[in-house]
C-alpha cells in the first residue's frame, strides 16, 4: 500500500500500521479521491521548526506540515504528499486537550489527509467543517478497528 511511515530525528514506533493505512485509504476513497503515495514523517520539534522556517517562512512550532503533491487530471484527483508530524507537539497537545496521545496523533494524521482532499481551516466555518470531518473520520477508525478485531 502506498502509505509509508518514517522517522526523522526521533525514536518513535507507530502502532497498528496496517490498520491505519487501511483507514486512511478508506477516508480518501470516501472523499472520491484516489490514493497515490503518502509519506508520513514523524519528527521532533527542532526538525519541524527548520521545515517551517525553510519552506513556509514561519518561525514557530506546529504539529503538522503537509506538502501537497496531488495530481489533478480531468475527473481524477490523486492524493500524494509528504506529511511531517512533530511527535513532541502531538504529545503536548494531547496533554493540553486532555486526550490520549494516540487519539491526538490520529486526529493530526487525518487532518493532513483532509487538507489534501480539499478541506481548509483558515476561517471559522472552514475550521468547523474540518473538525466535523476529523470527528467523522475518527469514528470510522473506531468502527473499522472494532470490526477488524472480531
Amino acid at each position: 500500500m502506498p502509505i509509508n511511515f518514517h522517522t526523522e530525528n526521533i525514536d518513535f514506533k507507530l502502532k497498528r500500521k496496517l490498520q491505519l493505512k487501511a483507514w486512511i485509504k478508506s477516508v480518501i476513497e470516501t472523499e472520491k479521491k484516489t490514493l497515490g503515495t503518502i509519506n508520513y514523517i514523524f519528527c521532533d520539534d527542532g526538525f519541524m521548526l527548520n521545515l517551517n522556517k525553510d519552506y513556509l517562512n514561519h518561525n514557530s512550532l506546529t504539529d503538522i506540515i503537509t506538502f501537497d503533491y496531488c495530481v489533478y487530471h480531468k475527473n481524477m484527483h490523486r492524493v500524494n504528499s509528504d506529511i511531517f508530524i512533530s511527535i513532541e507537539r502531538v504529545q503536548e497537545n494531547a496533554k493540553k486537550f486532555d486526550v490520549a496521545f494516540e487519539s491526538e496523533l490520529q486526529r493530526v494524521m487525518i487532518h493532513g489527509v483532509l487538507h489534501l482532499c480539499g478541506y481548509k481551516d483558515k476561517t471559522a466555518p472552514d475550521k468547523e467543517q474540518m473538525r466535523k470531518m476529523e470527528d467523522k473520520s475518527l469514528k470510522k477508525l473506531r468502527l473499522f478497528s472494532s470490526n477488524r478485531s472480531k
